[in-house]
């Protein structure tokens, strides 16, 4: 995961959402889903309790998905800090310019 969500660092692979949080609270990644990068290429297709690990320096964290849902391109309420460790996923929504999948999942191992 790199820093930032624009054209750089997604040419390399995902991007953190710079300004959220890398490890307590809600952590927010954004990935391509087709073309040049496929990172997040089925996200959508996450079922509630599926399992999401994210490494990091600091060490890997489990998260449960609780939920999927189709949001505006403009909605950003995904970002909001959070006391509860989560992950945000987000990626584009093929075909449709005007809305990105959203993907949340709350932290299992504190």
């Amino acid at each position: 995961v790199y820093e930032g969500t624009d054209s750089a660092p997604l040419l390399k692979g995902a991007g953190h959402f710079t300004g959220t949080s890398i490890w307590l609270g809600n952590v927010c990644v954004a990935g391509h889903n087709r073309g040049v990068r496929n990172d997040f290429g089925k996200i959508h297709t996450l079922k509630s309790g599926d399992a999401i690990l994210f490494t990091t320096e600091l060490g890997t964290r489990t998260y449960a998905v609780n939920r999927v849902t189709k949001v505006s391109v403009n909605d950003v309420s995904g970002l909001e800090p959070s006391s509860t460790n989560m992950i945000t996923l987000y990626t584009c929504v093929e075909n449709q310019p005007a809305y990105r999948w959203c993907v949340t999942a709350v932290g299992v191992d504190g």
